[in-house]
């Protein structure tokens, strides 16, 4: 940005794949292991779907991802706390600050370090400021360069850059094993606000070819733009962060945003899949008094948090909307290509579709909310993979499972969802909590009930 269904539902089970009657088998098994905590809410399912305390920082609103570690940047290489690839942490960067984290890098894989700044609600930026991340080796060569900032609308937003450690040819300098330093600078204006920033890390590993194929990009792929995706919308609330993301498929999916929010999605990609998407904006309740600049900013980010590209559109109080410009079928050679939008996307997996509505935009039409719907479409076909010759880390990160495709149909938050890291957590009495889900579940089916016979 700036310059990224529970099923236990009545009726849900009809038509689950082994794979999630499994689950439930697991989670009745978990539950029937373990103790309720006194503090445990009557509502199962508001209890799974709420955040966790330690999911946001202030007034950040944005969900960190859950047992992130908390680690303090350093001042320099000497101290620099070491951070491990398939992990997430949490960290904060003060006003001018350049902090210093260390990776141990073995000379096969490719690493991503993915690094998410989070400023308060309510602070004051300019289009300058934002955060400047590096990968460096021992001897202070640079593996990569990227910077982040927040836009025209100078909204406080989650913002997030990146740093790689390829062992492409085509760098190197840094092909070797040993140590390599994330170096993460916060940039801007002496106008800013002075608070820190908290910060998300987020360090993966791509597994090298079991045989090397094409270093060229594809030279030619549908840059049309597709037509927006139609049909009956289908309301799925967005996530308040990247771990936290919705899934989505293909359709139209509507929920309402405030100024100030950032609703994540995610959509499932394999190879040879073309993916597009539009958001969509709804009038203002007083109509048109007004025009706030970068209101609405659609960011696409690729499996490892990646900015692919990013869209805004400003907003006068009528209805506007935003399409991402088309960007190429998930391909391993795309990695070759100069430009971002294709260069990013270099592998399958969970795309991040991200939409934020500026704070701004209340000023002039009300704190809302306000209706969005978020227009998602794949073409073309699946293929296979380029053939990994080992895992990713962590496992699965660039390949589409069966539970990506059944959450994204359903709306879910997929293997991550926040039901059964609920029936993960230590202290779930199995007895309460079996009769307070089936005693929600019971309830929802009698309410849907009685609105067919209202309908009818």
């Amino acid at each position: 940005m700036g310059r990224r269904t529970a099923w236990w539902r009545a009726g849900a089970w009809r038509g689950r794949s082994s794979a999630a009657r499994a689950r439930v088998a697991a989670a009745t098994a978990v539950l029937c292991a373990v103790t309720l905590p006194a503090s445990w809410p009557a509502d199962a399912t508001a209890a799974a779907a709420a955040p966790h305390a330690d999911d946001s920082s202030g007034d950040t609103a944005y969900a960190f991802a859950e047992g992130a570690q908390k680690v303090d940047g350093a001042k320099g290489t000497t101290d620099a706390p070491g951070l491990k690839i398939g992990g997430t942490y949490r960290s904060s960067l003060a006003k001018g600050e350049k902090l210093y984290y260390s990776l141990d890098l073995d000379s096969e894989s490719n690493t991503y370090v993915s690094v998410t700044a989070v400023p308060r609600a309510g602070a004051t930026l300019s289009v300058q400021d934002g955060i400047r991340v590096s990968l460096q080796n021992g001897d202070s060569n640079s593996c990569s360069y990227e910077s982040a900032s927040f836009g025209a609308a100078n909204s406080p937003h989650p913002v997030t850059a990146w740093g790689a450690r390829t062992t492409s040819p085509a760098n190197p300098v840094c092909k070797d094993a040993g140590t390599y330093y994330v170096v993460v600078e916060r940039v801007g204006t002496a106008k800013s606000s002075p608070g820190a920033w908290e910060l998300e890390l987020a360090a993966v590993s791509e597994p090298p070819l079991k045989k090397a194929g094409s270093t060229s990009p594809p030279t030619s792929w549908n840059s049309a733009s597709p037509t927006p995706v139609s049909g009956q919308d289908r309301r799925r609330a967005g996530g308040a962060g990247f771990s936290r993301a919705t899934a989505v498929g293909q359709g139209v999916w509507r929920t309402d945003i405030s100024p100030g929010q950032t609703l994540f999605y995610k959509v499932p990609v394999d190879w040879g899949r073309q993916l597009s998407a539009t958001a969509e904006l709804g009038s203002a309740s007083g109509g048109g008094h007004g025009y706030a600049v970068g209101a609405l900013d659609l960011a696409l980010y690729n499996p490892v948090r990646v900015g692919v590209e990013d869209a805004s559109v400003g907003y006068d109080g009528l209805q506007k909307s935003v399409s991402l410009a088309p960007v190429p079928p998930v391909e391993y050679a795309n990695r070759y290509a100069v430009t971002d939008q294709v260069n990013a996307m270099r592998f399958a997996g969970s795309y991040y579709l991200v939409v934020h509505l500026a704070e701004g935009v209340a000023d002039t039409f009300g704190n809302g909310p306000f209706g969005l719907k978020l227009r998602v479409r794949l073409d073309g076909a699946a293929q296979a993979g380029p053939g990994y010759s080992g895992q990713s880390v962590p496992h699965n990160l660039f390949e589409v499972t069966a539970d990506d495709r059944e959450a994204a149909a359903e709306g879910g938050a997929g293997s991550g969802d926040a039901t059964m890291t609920a029936v993960a957590v230590g202290g779930i009495g199995a007895g309460t909590v079996v009769l307070a889900v089936l005693g929600v579940w019971t309830v929802t089916a009698r309410r849907r009930a009685g609105a067919r016979s209202v309908a009818r």
